[in-house]
């Protein structure tokens, strides 16, 4: 396994980390455990889970994978082999906190406590922002997103935020914050604030990242590289998509998109065209297209973890060997072709 440095943080983090959406609704705490316990023998380090897990969230999964993951520690004993990252959920869920769930003073506090308590963990080491109160151009509203919202509100808020994180911090109970789905201005404001107030500082940006999905590199790659706060790739392999199994309108069963319950923006006829290419491309160099399409994840100099997610052991098997897979000029060369032939699919 290969490690990063986590911002600024002494943290070093494995390179493929761990995600943990599906326990709890596509995996029992039985898989749950047993692939945390493969993923710590091929050196995974990183967990990532959110109090909103399992997915699709609904009020019957909420908190169930954080419980589990608790469970495995209070069964392993190995708190201190996890480097754990869980986020805050943002407004839009009317089950979290009786629907009132702006991220703020009273609903962090409110979120770590109740997160501590599932995990059974007296610390989280990254505590996440899981999406802007403002709202993104993430989770399907690329085409739409409208930035129009009162700055100095959202100034205020932000500062509010640094200061509760910075008491948290100094109290134990999180050891370090980061954003999610985040815009490059919001980014920027958020390392000004921290540091004109000498506040605590983001050491990482998760938002999603794949062959299929490359918003982040025209602007936000620049500010992970130049202000140390790297990107968790989430979703690597588009929700399964890259493997090419929800082609022609397939529908696996029990699979992510099979039982998903909200729309799929991403599942539109170019974006079928693309994994065609991609899928194309692997089997002319004979590799695995999910491992290529991880590998080049891997390979982003802005990238600090890439979260993979699995169902099986299998795939998480395969999953997990991409570490191994350095792909040749030829193939990168060829990525590039398709990417300029769509460069946003969805």
């Amino acid at each position: 396994m290969d490690y990063r440095k986590l911002g600024r943080s002494d943290l070093n983090i494995s390179l493929i980390g761990l995600g943990t959406m599906t326990w709890g609704l596509q995996n029992t705490q039985d898989e749950g455990f047993e692939q945390m316990d493969y993923a710590l023998q091929r050196g995974i380090n990183f967990f990532d889970t959110a109090e909103m897990y399992a997915i699709p969230p609904s009020a019957h999964t909420y908190g169930t994978t954080e419980r589990i993951i608790g469970n495995w520690f209070a069964s392993r004993k190995n708190r201190d082999q996890v480097i754990l990252a869980t986020k805050i959920t943002g407004p839009g869920l009317n089950w979290v906190r009786g629907g009132n769930s702006f991220i703020d003073k009273k609903n962090i506090q409110l979120a770590v406590e109740d997160s501590l308590k599932r995990l059974q963990t007296d610390y989280i080491d990254l505590y996440q922002l899981h999406w802007p109160n403002r709202g993104s151009y993430h989770f399907g509203r690329t085409w739409n997103y409208a930035p129009v919202f009162d700055v100095q509100k959202e100034r205020n808020n932000f500062f509010e935020v640094l200061q509760t994180i910075n008491e948290l911090i100094q109290a134990g109970k999180i050891r370090h914050f980061a954003l999610s789905n985040e815009t490059a201005w919001g980014v920027t404001q958020w390392l000004r604030l921290s540091e004109e107030h000498s506040l605590p500082r983001a050491v990482s940006i998760q938002n999603e990242y794949s062959l299929l999905c490359r918003h982040f590199e025209s602007d936000l790659s620049e500010i992970s590289l130049n202000e140390d706060c790297g990107l968790l790739a989430w979703s690597p392999l588009c929700r399964g998509m890259l493997s090419g199994k929800y082609l022609h309108g397939a529908r696996p069963k029990g699979a992510r998109l099979s039982i998903e319950t909200r729309p799929e923006h991403r599942l539109v006829p170019q974006a079928d065209t693309a994994i065609k290419q991609y899928l194309d491309l692997a089997t002319q160099h004979e590799l695995d297209v999910c491992q290529m399409a991880i590998a080049f994840v891997n390979q982003q100099p802005f990238v600090t973890s890439t979260l993979i997610g699995a169902t099986t052991m299998t795939q998480l098997q395969s999953n997990i060997d991409a570490i191994s897979l350095t792909l040749s000029d030829e193939v990168n060369t060829e990525i590039e072709r398709i990417r300029r032939e769509f460069p946003a699919p969805f």
